[in-house]
């Protein structure tokens, strides 16, 4: 075991020091491209102009003879593009693949001054976050990178999620978990072909009334995901990083999209996937705090004075757990409405009202 000590010392001679504090960055919405489809290269400038963070997807959904195709596409993008205030991340591919050395010797020595975060797929242990770990370190020093490249894992097997709090815990560059709904059921044996979302066979049934077994029982659909995301926030919030909720795979159905990310959103998640452009409006709808709900935030931290004690408020109790609560929603309303004018204008109408 390391010592604590020697925690936020460089894994390599000439590497940067490592963050001692993840910061905070809107990323209400992680978009995904394909960086060697022309098409979608010409939109970047478009998507980094509406999305939180645009990200070069070079794993799942590129064909492996294009694999090289997408690396160097991603390269020129990121060379040739003004992200502004917006990040630029990346998925590698898994550890286990041919292409993913070359994926992180290229990115981090050619655009490592570009790329904020890589994301590694299919994290099953501490293991594979400290061999991308003393690799980024290595290629940080030879590329001489004056900050770290961040990691962000990808939740997506059983043995994933049995040691999620230790994945959460591996390393100081350590960014975000994200939840991959369709890998992870797979790896689970789970009996459902969709890409998150839920399942109509999963329910609860009402009681029979009487010796009725049949008629008048209503049934509701429950959420696939609600534990599995849990722990996550759970693990995340423990280590001081940030959850995700990965992808939604039914682009027409914008309705269970949104239903699917606000559960995320009021569990504790800071954002979700997007896998097309209508998708971005709808992450940065439900991940934004209502601008009601701030204000009410507000008035209750106004009203508590210093904090402690209790007060009533429109009738409700308002104690020192509301107010950690309501700093949690002005927090993250602030850190948004700084990044976004149209939001900030709505926090400050309502705040008038």
């Amino acid at each position: 075991m390391r010592s604590a000590k020697d925690f936020f010392r460089p894994l390599a001679v000439g590497a940067p020091r490592p963050l001692r504090e993840i910061p905070f960055r809107p990323s209400r919405m992680i978009h995904f491209f394909d960086p060697g489809n022309e098409k979608m290269a010409a939109k970047v400038p478009d998507l980094v102009a509406q999305a939180d963070v645009v990200l070069g997807n070079l794993e799942d959904a590129i064909r492996a003879d294009r694999k090289e195709e997408a690396r160097a596409g991603l390269v020129r993008i990121a060379k040739t593009t003004d992200f502004g205030d917006t990040q630029l991340w990346t998925r590698v591919n898994s550890l286990d693949s041919p292409w993913v050395l070359d994926d992180l010797i290229t990115l981090v020595t050619e655009i490592g001054d570009k790329l904020d975060v890589v994301m590694v797929p299919k994290v099953e242990s501490a293991a594979d976050i400290h061999y991308v770990d003393r690799l980024l370190a290595q290629l940080e020093a030879r590329a001489g990178l004056r900050r770290p490249v961040l990691v962000h894992a990808l939740l997506e097997t059983a043995s994933g999620v049995a040691n999620v709090e230790e994945i959460a815990l591996a390393s100081p560059r350590m960014q975000g978990i994200s939840l991959g709904p369709a890998d992870l059921a797979a790896s689970r044996r789970m009996k459902t072909t969709r890409v998150g979302g839920g399942h109509p066979g999963y329910i609860v049934r009402t009681d029979p009334t009487g010796d009725d077994y049949v008629n008048g029982r209503t049934t509701y659909q429950q959420d696939l995901w609600h534990y599995t995301v849990a722990r996550m926030v759970d693990a995340c919030a423990a280590a001081g990083i940030l959850p995700y909720y990965g992808p939604f795979g039914d682009i027409a159905d914008v309705v269970a999209c949104e239903d699917q990310f606000r559960n995320a959103f009021l569990l504790g998640c800071v954002g979700a996937w997007s896998l097309h452009p209508k998708q971005i409006a709808i992450a940065r709808k439900v991940f934004s705090p209502d601008p009601a709900e701030v204000a009410w935030a507000r008035r209750v931290i106004a009203a508590m004075g210093d904090g402690t004690g209790a007060v009533m408020l429109d009738g409700k109790m308002q104690d020192d757990a509301t107010v950690k609560q309501c700093r949690v929603m002005v927090d993250l309303a602030d850190a948004l409405a700084a990044r976004d004018p149209e939001l900030a204008r709505a926090y400050e109408e309502t705040d008038r009202a």
